[in-house]
């Protein structure tokens, strides 16, 4: 699969004119959408809010191979609407059997492609959340499905339009920062050497070959279920495969690039210390802390995470140290997370000018916009703001990094071709084999 430059700069442009005003275009038609939830976990759950407040869905079926999650839901959904959706233990039965119109997309990483296949190929649009894949293949064919099938789909990358995520660019976007030559993205928390933890068995109610699927079947470690799953390379990619969609999402975003010509990366385990996994005890595997470089045409990238130090010399707001450095010839402009955005002028008597947040709880996040942006998308039959393009440009760009970690030199890129130029061995990777009987997605 391959979508030309122009063909993404076009879709970009496109989906950007329609976030202005999401609330009221959607109150244009008062049809009610059969809905569905696969993965009932606490993000999950905040998405199907935000659709049921919406007032313009039905929650007719829930899927989760963990019992307790789905009856949770359900009973938070029989609170906020009066009825019981059925639940399902496997997607394919809550496709088969209720027909979902929306299918909301929440479940662990390595379930992403194909359960938003399915459900584009079952006459569904879904909302799928980032990062839309393991590996860039499946990326590939999720952005040909959804193209051959008509159905929309929209990617959880919620800082699209984010108020002061939208006002940022329109500062970047008008050169009030000046020429940009270099970005830093980077997330830092706090942390420390990591303790094994023992293996056991499943919980009753939880169906773990089935929430495995088509990753490898590891012993069940309450390390990775329910919610530690990012750190566990066989079922997600790691900090980079995680924070790393949003902050280098807001990268193409500003420059309307769709790819990067070089990657490359270094990172590792010395603080959290060498992985485990010897069928008694098991550690997570992904870098504690991770550096990588992408080199665009025009500007230079720097990803960077840590899971280690405390940070509190770093933070951009009392909580946290996230965000992007766009560092131009006027100054510095961070974008961030909670303490919205602020530009540093070059010339120090120069007040910085910041704006707020404004962000929903719990969680601090803007899914109420981009669920009505979807809604909008669907009635109208236009690509929604973060369609799924735009979601295989980000993902990629993580899969990449790790990729370059992994195989420990760097990778040139051809986005036309979906490719890395004249590396076999790291082509053989941007797939991965699936456990039996899934069947790896084809385009």
């Amino acid at each position: 699969m391959a979508v030309t430059r122009r063909t993404f700069l076009g879709t970009s442009a496109a989906v950007g004119a329609s976030v202005a005003m999401p609330h009221v275009l959607a109150s244009q038609d008062d049809k009610v959408f059969r809905t569905a939830l696969v993965g009932c976990g606490w993000w999950g759950m905040n998405i199907l809010r935000e659709a049921i407040w919406s007032k313009q869905v039905k929650v007719v079926g829930l899927s989760d191979p963990d019992r307790s999650h789905l009856e949770s839901v359900s009973k938070q959904v029989e609170e906020l609407t009066g009825e019981r959706p059925k639940g399902f233990a496997d997607h394919r039965e809550l496709l088969d059997e209720v027909k979902p119109e929306i299918v909301i997309v929440a479940s662990p990483d390595h379930w992403h492609a194909l359960q938003t296949i399915d459900a584009c190929k079952a006459g569904a649009h879904v909302y799928v959340e980032k990062p839309i894949s393991h590996t860039i293949r499946e990326g590939q064919v999720m952005v040909k499905v959804a193209r051959e099938t008509g159905r929309v789909v929209q990617v959880g990358t919620h800082r699209r339009v984010s108020p002061h995520n939208v006002s940022g660019m329109e500062f970047l976007k008008s050169g009030k920062a000046g020429k940009i030559g270099m970005i830093r993205a980077f997330v830092h928390y706090g942390g420390g050497p990591e303790q094994p933890q023992p293996n056991e068995e499943p919980p009753p109610g939880l169906n773990w070959d089935l929430w495995c699927g088509p990753a490898p079947l590891r012993p069940f470690n309450r390390k990775i279920h329910p919610r530690g799953f990012r750190n566990f390379l066989d079922y997600a990619n790691g900090t980079l495969g995680d924070w790393g969609i949003h902050w280098l999402d807001q990268i193409l975003w500003w420059s309307e690039e769709p790819w990067p010509k070089m990657v490359a990366s270094v990172g590792g385990r010395p603080i959290a210390g060498p992985p485990i996994n010897d069928g008694k005890v098991q550690t997570s595997d992904a870098p504690d802390h991770q550096i990588a470089i992408y080199q665009f045409d025009n500007f230079s990238v720097t990803w960077e995470h840590r899971r280690f130090a405390g940070n509190n010399a770093e933070k951009t707001h009392p909580q946290q140290a996230v965000g992007c450095y766009f560092y131009g010839t006027n100054g510095t402009f961070h974008m961030g997370w909670l303490d919205g955005w602020t530009f540093y002028p070059v010339n120090p008597k120069a007040a910085p000018i910041h704006q707020d947040a404004q962000l929903h709880e719990p969680d601090a996040q803007n899914i109420r916009e981009l669920w009505a942006d979807f809604i909008d998308a669907i009635r109208k039959g236009r690509r929604p703001v973060c369609d799924i393009e735009i979601g295989y440009r980000a993902t990629t760009l993580s899969l990449l990094g790790m990729l370059a970690l992994k195989l420990g030199r760097s990778l040139r890129w051809d986005g036309e071709k979906g490719e890395v130029i004249g590396d076999p061995e790291a082509n053989a990777l941007l797939e991965r084999p699936y456990r039996a009987p899934w069947q790896y997605p084809r385009a």
